[in-house]
């Protein structure tokens, strides 16, 4: 009888043993695979705001540089002195110059 008692308690500690390690290993790979899953969630949740948000319009190119008052009028009287315009046309768009 000591020999099966031996056994059995011999079965039942292996049993123990074999049990405790597999809990461990289930344990440890379920976190493993939290982990995975948390950064797969991560990774397409940036994905789909990436898609949803409105994407930051381009930044308006600068502005040409207005011509000064003074190129204006300088064109003005080659266009004047070219024939291009008339008296009448010339003081017309140089009095818009001068107002604006």
């Amino acid at each position: 009888m000591p020999g099966l008692l031996r056994g059995v308690a011999r079965t039942a500690a292996i049993a123990g043993t074999a049990s405790a390690v597999s809990g461990r290993v289930q344990r440890r790979q379920a976190a493993r695979f939290a982990e995975q899953d948390a950064q797969t969630a991560a990774t397409r949740n940036a994905a789909y705001q990436a898609q949803v948000a409105p994407a930051a319009p381009p930044p308006a190119a600068p502005a040409a540089p207005a011509a000064s008052v003074i190129d204006q009028l300088k064109d003005l009287a080659e266009l004047k002195t070219a024939g291009i315009l008339t008296d009448a046309e010339f003081e017309a768009q140089k009095a818009k110059i001068l107002a604006g």
